[in-house]
C-alpha cells in the first residue's frame, strides 16, 4: 500500500471576520450605550462552570458598561472571586432573533467603593436609566461594578462579524444618560 497523498491546504481561507470600520464601531457603541439589560456570564467559584445571569446595564461617562449587583447573588460572588466576565447585549426584534445585531463584550469587573466620587456619579447615571432600582440601590449589600471592556465580538447581522478592541469601545459621548 502506497502512502496516501495529503490534501492540499486551501490556498486562501477567507475569514468571516470583517475589518472593523467606523460603521461597526458606531453600532457597537450604540448597542452598549442603549442597552437596558443584558446577559452576564461569569465562572461560578465553587464549580468553575459558566454561569449566566440577567442584569440591568448602564454606562459610565467613558462608555464602560456598569451593573448594580447584590453580594448575595451568585454572579457577584463570582466577580469578586474572578473579575473576568462576558456581557451579551442586543435586543432582537421580530422574526429571526439571530438576524439582529448583538455584541459580546469580554470584560474585567471593577467594584466601585461605596460613598466614593465614582459611586456618586455612577449611582446618579444608573438611577436615571433605571429609576425603579432606587428601591434597593442604597442597600449596603449592593454595589456598582464597572465592566471594563478588553475586547468584543460584534455580530451586526448575517455576514457582518467584527472583533473590536476594548479601547475602541471607550469613546462614547459622556453626554448620554447612563
Amino acid at each position: 500500500m502506497g502512502a496516501e497523498a495529503e490534501p492540499e491546504p486551501d490556498a486562501e481561507v477567507k475569514s468571516v471576520i470583517r475589518p472593523t470600520d467606523e460603521a461597526a464601531l458606531q453600532l457597537a457603541r450604540r448597542l452598549i450605550g442603549e442597552a437596558r439589560y443584558g446577559a452576564l456570564s461569569v465562572l461560578e467559584p465553587e464549580t468553575d462552570h459558566p454561569f449566566a445571569s440577567r442584569v440591568l446595564v448602564g454606562t459610565d461617562t467613558d462608555g464602560v458598561p456598569v451593573i448594580l449587583a447584590s453580594t448575595l447573588a451568585t454572579h457577584t460572588k463570582a466577580l469578586l472571586a474572578d473579575p473576568r466576565c462576558a456581557l451579551l447585549l442586543g435586543e432582537p426584534g421580530r422574526g429571526d432573533p439571530l438576524a439582529w445585531p448583538r455584541i459580546t463584550v469580554l470584560c474585567d469587573a471593577e467594584r466601585i467603593e461605596h460613598d466614593s466620587e465614582s459611586d456618586s456619579r455612577t449611582r446618579s447615571r444608573f438611577l436615571r436609566r433605571h429609576p425603579k432600582a432606587k428601591l434597593y440601590a442604597s442597600f449596603r449589600d449592593f454595589a456598582f461594578f464597572r465592566l471594563v471592556p478588553k475586547s468584543a465580538s460584534l455580530n451586526g447581522g448575517f455576514g457582518r462579524a467584527y472583533i473590536i478592541s476594548g479601547d475602541e469601545l471607550l469613546s462614547i459621548s459622556s453626554t448620554d444618560t447612563g
